[in-house]
């Protein structure tokens, strides 16, 4: 797939600028794609094609066999409900009017799934799944922190039990042993449901981290490609050795055991 911008100019319109160029990604089902690359690199553009909120000028984009940018109307909510995103900010992204309750209903209520009592069970469940208390409904996002906004993010995220899941960036924001802790609990949710996750980052550490397989884009493109073993262990391209090289070691902090049990301290 394939993405051009045209670049407004004085006299009109210049050249375009591609910011994704030929780009041929394959994720299988239940495994994680890691894409890295710096700022600028189009990762976040990549994104918001397979999210729908942005056409290809070409190519195609395919989620479960169907091309996403041709399916008809009635299709796009089940569409929808099927892949879910988890940005980078997660309060630009919550309504701060909103209790986390009503964040946490809002997409059940709008794919119409259960009545008032069973969308209460779902939140209880998914809360305790992301390690917060069952109180935390009645709060608002300004008076959580920021590592357990990221794991409002994550359970909003997944409480329509999506096949999908794609994360931007969704843990850069934090300070590192509270990345830490919320990485483990997306590693832990997407085993137990089984997703299938595009996780998005321009740090390497979380990258090998979470990922299987992993895309290392540079100005639109993808020059490397392969497990995360192998593009580690023997990185074929000079960009992407630059990128490991600029790695400190060690990389990241030891994941501290039990997630569950920090709900004071992120």
């Amino acid at each position: 797939m394939t993405r051009n911008f045209e670049q407004g100019g004085l006299f009109g319109r210049s050249a375009g600028l591609r910011a994704v160029d030929d780009v041929s990604l394959h994720v299988a089902p239940g495994e994680t794609l890691g894409v890295v690359g710096e700022s600028g690199s189009g990762k976040t553009t990549l994104l918001r094609m397979i999210l729908r909120l942005l056409r290809p000028s070409t190519g195609t984009i395919e989620v479960e066999a169907r091309d996403i940018w041709s399916l008809p109307r009635r299709d796009l909510k089940a569409f929808r409900r099927r892949i879910q995103p988890i940005f980078q900010n997660p309060a630009s992204s919550f309504n701060p009017r909103q209790s986390i309750g009503s964040i946490l209903a809002a997409p059940l209520e709008v794919h119409g799934i259960g009545d008032r009592r069973s969308r209460a069970g779902k939140i209880t469940a998914v809360l305790a799944r992301v390690g917060l208390p069952e109180d935390v409904v009645t709060r608002y996002p300004h008076q959580l922190s920021g590592g357990q906004k990221q794991r409002i993010a994550i359970a909003r995220a997944v409480i329509l039990e999506p096949a999908i899941v794609v994360a931007d960036e969704p843990t850069s924001a934090l300070d590192v042993s509270v990345q830490a802790q919320v990485l483990q609990i997306f590693q832990e949710t997407k085993r137990a449901m089984g997703l299938t996750c595009l996780f998005v980052s321009h740090n390497l550490a979380v990258i090998r981290q979470v990922s299987d397989r992993v895309a290392v884009m540079r100005r639109g493109a993808v020059v490397e490609y392969g497990t995360v073993e192998s593009v580690f262990a023997a990185p074929r391209h000079d960009y992407t050795r630059a990128l490991i090289a600029a790695v400190p070691d060690p990389p990241f902090v030891n994941v501290p055991p039990a997630a569950g049990h920090h709900h004071g301290h992120d």
